[in-house]
Formats: C-alpha cells, sequence, structure tokens
C-alpha cells in the first residue's frame, strides 16, 4: 500500500502562501521570540476573543506554564476528565500535584459537570485548587457553569482547548462564548499540532483576561528570566552598573522557568494558517454534517458526535460493535483511523496511585467502543465517501 493511498484520521495542509511566510521569516533578524511571534499572539489573542496570549514551544508546555503561574505543588488537587490526552493530567503531576477524575457524560463525550458538583461537595471547600475541563474532540464544556462551581468551591481553572481553537457554547443568556476567550477560566491552552486546526509543527498557546497571570507565563517560558530594570531584585552595584544605571548587559533569573519559547518562522507559518482557520472550521462542520447523515439510525452504531452548534470538530466519534474488526478492516484498505483515548486513570503509572479498571465505568465503556474518523479540511468528498461505503460494506 502506498503512502499517497493512505486516508488519515488528521492531516495538516500547507498551502504556498504558508511556504512563502515562513521563507520570509527566515531572511528576517530573528529566529526565536521576536516580532513575529508577538503579532501571532496579538492575532490569535483577537480570534478567540481573549485579551492576553502566550505562544510556547508545544501544548503540555502550555499546561505545565498554566500549573506554575497558579502554584500548583505538593499539596495541589486537581479535577481533570479521564477521556483526554495525558498532558491535561501530567501536568499537575510535574508540579508534584495530586491529580483526581471524574467520569464523563456520555451523551458528550465531556467531562460530567453534575460529577464533578458532587466531588467537590464531598470534601470540604478548599480540599481541592483546580479544575481542568477539556474541550474534548473539539466540543465545549459549558464553561459558565463550571465557573460557578469554581466560585462556589474555591478553585481556578485551566481551560484545555488544545481541540477547540474557534469552537464556542451559548450561555444563560445565549451569547457565544468562544473557546479560551478567558471569560471563565482563569488560563486556557491550545496546541498547534499538525493534526490541530492550526499547524505549526509543535507549538502552543496561552490565553487569559489576567494580567498577572499573563505575566507570570510569559516570565516562566524563557527561564524564568527578568530583564525589566524596574523588577530587578539586586543592587545596580552587583549588577556590574554605576550610580543608578544597570548595565545594558544585565538580567536577573528570579523564578525557575523553562525553555519554553517559540520561533518566529513557526509564528509565521500559525500567521498564515490562521488566515484561514474560520475557511477550515467551515469545512470541518461540512464534513461531519455528512458523517451524521451517512451513519443516523444504523443498528451497529451505539453513539457518535453528531452535528452540534458551536463544536470545532478537531476529531469525528463513533462508537462502533466491532470496534476492533472495524479499525482493521478499514487499515487494510488504507483508511487510518484511530482511537482517542485509553482512559488517562487507567495508564500504567496513574495506576500507581490506586485507580483501577471500574473507577470511572462510562468513560471506560466509551473507550472499549469509540473510534475516530478520517477528519481534515483538506480531506476531499470522494475519500469521505470512500470511508462512508466502507464502513457500511464492513457490517453489512
Amino acid at each position: 500500500m502506498s503512502k499517497a493511498n493512505i486516508i488519515p484520521y488528521g492531516k495538516q495542509f500547507i498551502s504556498e502562501a504558508d511556504i512563502r511566510a515562513v521563507a520570509d521569516a527566515l531572511t528576517k533578524d530573528y529566529l526565536t521570540v521576536g516580532p513575529i511571534v508577538e503579532a501571532f499572539e496579538q492575532a490569535f489573542a483577537r480570534y478567540v476573543h481573549a485579551d492576553f496570549a502566550v505562544a510556547v514551544a508545544n501544548g503540555t508546555a502550555a499546561l505545565h506554564l498554566c500549573a506554575l503561574a497558579l502554584g500548583v505543588g505538593p499539596e495541589s488537587r486537581v479535577i481533570t476528565t479521564p477521556i483526554t490526552f495525558a498532558a491535561s493530567a501530567n501536568c499537575i503531576r510535574f508540579c508534584q500535584g495530586t491529580i483526581d477524575f471524574v467520569d464523563i457524560d456520555p451523551a458528550t463525550y465531556l467531562m460530567d459537570l453534575d460529577a464533578l458538583e458532587a466531588k467537590l461537595a464531598s470534601k470540604p471547600k478548599g480540599y481541592y485548587q483546580g479544575i481542568i475541563p477539556v474541550h474534548f474532540a473539539g466540543r465545549c464544556v459549558d464553561m459558565e457553569r463550571v465557573k460557578s462551581l469554581a466560585l462556589s468551591y474555591g478553585t481556578w481553572i485551566i481551560e484545555d482547548a488544545c481541540h477547540a481553537p474557534g469552537a464556542y457554547f451559548l450561555d444563560a443568556q445565549g451569547n457565544k462564548q468562544y473557546a479560551g476567550n478567558g471569560n471563565f477560566a482563569d488560563l486556557a491552552i491550545f496546541s498547534f499540532h499538525p493534526v490541530k486546526h492550526i499547524a505549526t509543527g509543535e507549538g502552543g498557546m496561552v490565553t487569559s483576561k489576567d494580567p498577572d497571570l499573563f505575566d507570570k507565563v510569559k516570565h516562566l517560558r524563557t527561564h524564568g528570566i527578568q530583564r525589566d530594570p524596574s523588577k530587578f531584585s539586586n543592587s545596580v552595584a552587583l549588577a556590574g552598573g554605576e550610580g543608578n544605571q544597570y548595565p545594558g548587559w544585565y538580567m536577573e533569573m528570579q523564578d525557575l522557568g523553562y525553555n519554553y519559547r517559540f520561533t518566529e518562522f513557526q509564528s509565521a507559518l500559525g500567521l498564515s494558517q490562521l488566515q484561514r482557520a474560520e475557511q477550515g472550521l467551515e469545512r470541518r462542520r461540512c464534513l461531519a454534517e455528512r458523517y451524521e447523515k451517512a451513519f443516523r439510525g444504523a443498528d451497529w452504531l451505539l453513539g457518535q458526535s453528531g452535528v452540534h452548534q458551536g463544536h470545532a470538530y478537531h476529531l469525528y466519534v463513533l462508537e462502533v460493535k466491532n470496534r476492533l474488526g472495524l479499525y482493521n478492516f478499514l487499515r487494510s484498505h488504507g483508511v487510518f483511523a484511530q482511537i482517542h483515548y485509553f482512559p488517562c486513570h487507567l495508564m500504567p503509572y496513574y495506576q500507581t496511585f490506586g485507580w483501577k479498571e471500574g473507577d470511572f465505568p462510562k468513560a471506560e465503556n466509551y473507550y472499549k467502543n469509540c473510534i475516530s474518523l478520517p477528519l481534515f479540511p483538506s480531506l476531499k468528498d470522494e475519500e469521505q465517501d470512500l470511508v462512508i461505503s466502507l464502513i457500511h460494506s464492513f457490517y453489512e
């Protein structure tokens, strides 16, 4: 089977304009953090309706920086969903915090907010310090309700929007609330991995409306180094200056940060991709609608993503009978569907903390049946028709 005949579950699209933008960036004075990074940050903040954005090395780095900025440490207890990429939980462990889970709502595949409320209410206020809701597959969690719970129980929120740039939910007044806009979460994060809506190879973004948290994340992104003389701790003399003037070369490492910087040429690619983000989003929604119509009412179908207002459709998920048979059949015909995700609490690492099979039965049952179908803006109608035809033929 040639690589050209394979239909993957996700795929980047690099246009001639993207290539020109990157090539032009490579002729400039900066390669790492410079004016193009700042331009991308500002453009992305506008796109998601946030006040601030910080571009970082990847989505995992974004999560780690958020946890650091919010002061996660060995005494911290944080709740997330078991149906997510492991980084949503790992960022708390990076800081020696304790991660807890709540089951999913099988109708949405998102964190069950009734279960979240019950878990928060089962402990004294202050027992949990944070919540990490995940907009799985591109469908938004009701962040308004999450914020209400966070206020009631004294927790912060990191909104994992890696699957959801451009997605939104409707608040109680019927207003569109975009993923990562900062109206409900303290910090939100996005990913620019190749299969995501905006691809820069690797890359991530932190968004917020809190200027202090924005400053903390930006500071920690580059080793915790401070370059603003008004914020220096050491004396001018110790720094090697004279009078009240610090020397031009001087900088201070004031916190233990990381090298999570982003590059100029990745930002140029991101800016170029951002120009057609809405077009890509509409194509994803069109493809999702075609899948929904093709499989509606099938007797082998146990569940599906369906069509929902505001969904960004990073993934289109089916729950099916004989998932393994279908997966292998599709691969034998060059269709590389994927499975998202093995429940995080059953990863061997997390089992060492006592999590076991049966702890979150809805998430575990979802995993037994789920399969993510090919879905990306450059997927052709005839390619999608082939996927649909193969699935029907397998069950017939």
